[in-house]
């Protein structure tokens, strides 16, 4: 567990505004293919910013395919990136894996096949770091990769087949004929050396058939914004795909990693959870809170009717075997209008039923330590707020947002979707909270704030699995 002062997570300089989030059910996707080949390609650059979906399984960042002898970029599924290029049967992978959930990594892949040695011709870097990788092959001295020929391009998927990219993009350039390293798209911080942060791009030389994808345009997610016009085509994203969660802003998700006991499925970049069919467990969030007033929407979208429950809440106690609720540092909101805690039914009364398609709003209050839930906009109980223990100490020290349910069922199934300020599903309204961030159904309470790193910076501590 990584543990974030308001001092680590601080103002970058430059902000991004954007990302795209790829879901590899939909099989989302980018694609391109340019009018005519750069004829000479022995030299290429692809930089973006990523935070990761689904793990532990290959996703494709960008390739381009002549149907024959692709040039890829990808994360493998041992969660390492790697490039390949098929017609020399080359591989290049890092020693290093991305498997942090939570977090945003900047990858860039610099090609100068022009090099003497063959460790020299492809050279992989993330945050900031050249990694030491391990190859396969050799990959031909002066060999064009097919990489801005005039064939179809893709970002997000493999061309043809599966493999799609689950999780978030952002800043996503691609250089042709320049073999740039990582300084050309980022810097660590001057007062904290160990942050790697963005810079502004825009006056990079986009030579022939290079672009740069800022998804600021939601009607265009594809479009190219470095002056070439290298617009891709959209496939199967729609203007709910671009997010205000990036390396700038980072806004809680749901979390993968902490699935031992729900073997939930996660999907639209840790946005949508579907619980498994038989255990009674809960999965939590990839940010955990001890101070502040935070604000969030979940939308149940759907769960099963032989349900003996489904809870949202939220929990000091490390996730196991037990619903949510059982723990006493754990406080659910049933679909019955109860409330769990410690095992008991603290308040038989306390609220309306809610249903499938309602949005549940969580205000948790952690300097009164109170909570409050919300039905389509409507508090409960009358506004009155249930009063909570502190976060304890351990294991976590952090309360975390979580759902699940507790039946006996084997056909027992919750499906929600998070909405921690970058919503997965549409918004009529649209409401931030009083900083400006945040894209909510219904109004944030005063003196909340949505759950992302520029607010955790002025209000209070996060703990981040």
């Amino acid at each position: 567990m990584i543990i974030l002062g308001t001092n680590s997570i601080k103002d970058t300089g430059y902000d991004v505004a954007n990302s795209c989030r790829f879901n590899d059910a939909s099989d989302d996707s980018l694609t391109k293919t340019f009018s005519s080949a750069v004829s000479t390609r022995q030299q290429a650059t692809v930089s973006m910013w990523v935070k990761l979906g689904n793990i532990d399984h290959t996703r494709f960042l960008f390739e381009c395919s002549d149907g024959a002898n692709p040039t890829q970029l990808y994360i493998s599924s041992g969660n390492k990136l790697a490039f390949y290029d098929t017609a020399t049967n080359s591989s290049f992978t890092t020693d290093a894996v991305l498997r942090d959930a939570s977090a945003w990594y900047h990858l860039v892949c610099r090609v100068d096949t022009t090099q003497s040695s063959n460790s020299d011709r492809v050279k992989l870097y993330i945050n900031g770091s050249l990694q030491s990788t391990t190859t396969s092959n050799t990959l031909t001295q002066n060999n064009n990769i097919l990489w801005g020929k005039n064939s179809t391009h893709t970002v997000g998927k493999r061309f043809g087949s599966s493999d799609s990219f689950d999780g978030y993009i952002a800043e996503f350039v691609f250089i042709m004929s320049s073999s740039l390293d990582a300084t050309s798209f980022g810097e660590f911080d001057s007062d904290s050396p160990t942050i790697w942060k963005p810079i502004d791009v825009s006056g990079l030389t986009f030579n022939s058939n290079s672009f740069y994808l800022d998804f600021e345009d939601s009607s265009a997610l594809g479009n190219d914004v470095s002056g070439n016009n290298n617009d891709f085509t959209v496939n199967n994203l729609t203007a709910i795909d671009q997010s205000t969660d990036t390396c700038t802003n980072n806004f809680a998700t749901m979390n993968p990693l902490d699935n031992f006991y729900n073997a939930a499925t996660f999907s639209e970049g840790n946005c949508q959870v579907v619980t498994s069919a038989s255990p009674s467990s809960y999965n939590t969030s990839t940010i955990g809170l001890s101070s502040g007033k935070w604000f969030l929407e979940v939308k149940a979208v759907s769960f099963s009717t032989s349900n003996d429950y489904a809870l949202i809440g939220i929990s000091s106690t490390q996730t196991s075997a037990n619903y949510l609720g059982q723990n006493a540092h754990d406080w659910s909101f049933t679909n019955r209008g109860k409330i769990l805690n410690n095992n008991e039914t603290e308040d038989g009364s306390y609220g309306s039923q809610w249903s499938a398609g309602d949005i549940i709003g969580i205000a948790l209050n952690l300097d009164d330590n109170e909570l409050k839930f919300y039905i389509n906009g409507a508090v409960q109980d009358s506004g009155t707020a249930i009063s909570i223990t502190a976060p304890a100490s351990t294991p976590l020290g952090a309360y975390f947002i979580g759902a699940g349910d507790f039946s006996g069922s084997s056909s027992n199934l919750l499906t929600t979707q998070w909405n921690f300020g970058s919503p997965p599903f549409a918004i009529s309204s649209g409401n931030t909270d009083a900083n400006g961030y945040g894209n909510f159904e219904y109004a944030v309470p005063s003196g909340y704030y949505s759950l992302n790193t520029k607010n955790l910076a002025e209000y209070g501590w996060c703990y981040v699995y």
